[in-house]
């Protein structure tokens, strides 16, 4: 990650998110490689210096941050994993209590949609916890 500035006990830092395509031999015929290559974008944190110099800092330095595992494997779970089963138990009850295949289908779609609007919710209510924060390993 790169120095922006420095303000206060924090850092502000860039980093361009990357796929993993760049050393893949088949990236030329692959479909993942070129949505890589469209999507990416700059992402800023604000990493807290923890009690170490500002002043060691300098604009365009780079440093390196961690994020605890536990904080990338809980995520993880309540992105991916409540949506996938409030669809699936959307699915069944819509056939159930409707008794056909599209009111299931339509249940499980807003059961998905309700699935991903709590992981967002949840996250976002959690996003300034200190232990959830990236930290700055080294610089």
């Amino acid at each position: 990650m790169q120095v922006l500035s420095v303000d206060g006990d924090y850092l502000w830092v860039e980093g361009v998110q990357r796929s993993a395509c760049g050393s893949c031999s088949a990236q030329r015929g692959c479909g993942q490689s070129l949505l890589a290559k469209m999507t990416q974008r700059s992402t800023h944190l604000r990493i807290a210096l923890d009690g170490r110099d500002g002043g060691s800092f300098q604009v365009g330095q780079y440093v390196t941050i961690g994020i605890a595992d536990h904080v990338v494997v809980r995520g993880s779970l309540l992105v991916y994993v409540l949506p996938l089963l409030l669809l699936l138990l959307g699915i069944g009850l819509g056939e159930r209590i409707f008794g056909n295949e599209l009111a299931g289908l339509v249940a499980g779609l807003l059961a998905l949609l309700a699935g991903g609007c709590i992981a967002a919710g949840v996250l976002n209510a959690r996003a300034n916890r200190s232990r959830l924060q990236a930290c700055l390993l080294d610089g």
